[in-house]
């Protein structure tokens, strides 16, 4: 019988000792042969002691944590990639806590095609909490707008991704150019569809995201969203890609319609919240938009 593919696991983390213990709890309690897999941490610059949340779960799995000076996430990522021994690099997040069938599925999608790409599900692990879950449903509206049409590039959120370790080191990884969080994973998925790979969804490999906001930590998440979006539009066309065109008004009047079509409860709060959103995404757009054009004026 042909062995199941042999996972790298790739965990980004900065100064979150508690959202990181509880994400190598669910690793740990992977329901996948414990000597196909591993899970390589990488320490963004953390001031706190890594170590602390890693000792009760060296012998649970293959665990490996590296450290490097504050780069970003996306020089991270590539830290771990780099180091891995594996097959297939899947990519997720110190607040995230993959289910117990995670890489199961996933081993299932790669037998069927080795080469493709793949994007799980993602679900919001704090359903009670109204910026997480506005926060949550924007992604399930960008899945569904963006990966039902034809002749774009689908979009996958780097918490719950999955790639050939020798396709994506070929590529060349994340653009370390993104040194926040945002807009690294859309420009890796577009350049990974340029170079001629295959990008699929797979809803049955589930990640639990657990991303405790209130009203400010919304606002700069989407802030910085912004800020990634403008410079997924500047690393895009020095790619000669050429302009990403501005989404036409149905796409903003859909997702703060959004909530109506998914949500029992809390349609109104939801929907004024996915609107502020992009209030917020198109001020860190303008920021970096005007960051760099005071940059150019200097050179």
């Amino acid at each position: 019988m042909t062995s199941p593919p042999f996972f790298s696991v790739v965990v980004p983390t900065r100064d979150r000792l508690h959202e990181m213990a509880r994400c190598l709890g669910a690793l740990a309690a992977l329901r996948y042969p414990q000597d196909r897999y591993e899970v390589i941490v990488v320490d963004d610059g953390s001031r706190a002691n890594l170590e602390t949340a890693a000792d009760p779960f060296r012998g649970r799995m293959d665990l490996r944590l590296l450290s490097q000076e504050n780069a970003g996430p996306a020089a991270a990522r590539n830290r771990g990639a780099a180091s891995a021994r594996g097959d297939v690099l899947a990519f997720t997040d110190d607040d995230c806590a993959p289910d117990p069938t995670w890489l199961s599925h996933l081993a299932a999608r790669f037998a069927t095609d080795p080469r493709v790409g793949i994007g799980g599900r993602t679900v919001n692990a704090l359903p009670h909490n109204p910026f997480a879950t506005a926060s949550q449903l924007l992604i399930d509206y960008l899945y569904t707008y963006f990966n039902a049409r034809d002749g774009r590039a689908p979009l996958f959120t780097s918490n719950n991704l999955a790639l050939s370790r020798e396709m994506f080191l070929a590529l060349g990884g994340f653009d370390e150019t993104f040194r926040i969080v945002g807009g690294e994973d859309r420009e890796l998925c577009d350049r990974w569809v340029q170079a001629g790979h295959r990008l699929a969804y797979a809803p049955e490999a589930v990640v639990l995201h657990a991303h405790d906001l209130d009203l400010l930590g919304f606002l700069r998440q989407h802030f910085a969203y912004g800020r990634g979006a403008r410079q997924y539009h500047h690393v895009r066309s020095l790619r000669g890609r050429g302009r990403v065109h501005p989404e036409p008004v149905a796409f903003y009047r859909e997702l703060v319609l959004y909530p109506f079509t998914r949500s029992a409860e809390r349609r109104l709060p939801l929907a004024a919240l996915l609107a502020l959103s992009q209030v917020a995404n198109a001020a860190g757009f303008l920021r970096e938009l005007l960051h760099h054009r005071r940059e150019a004026t200097r050179l």
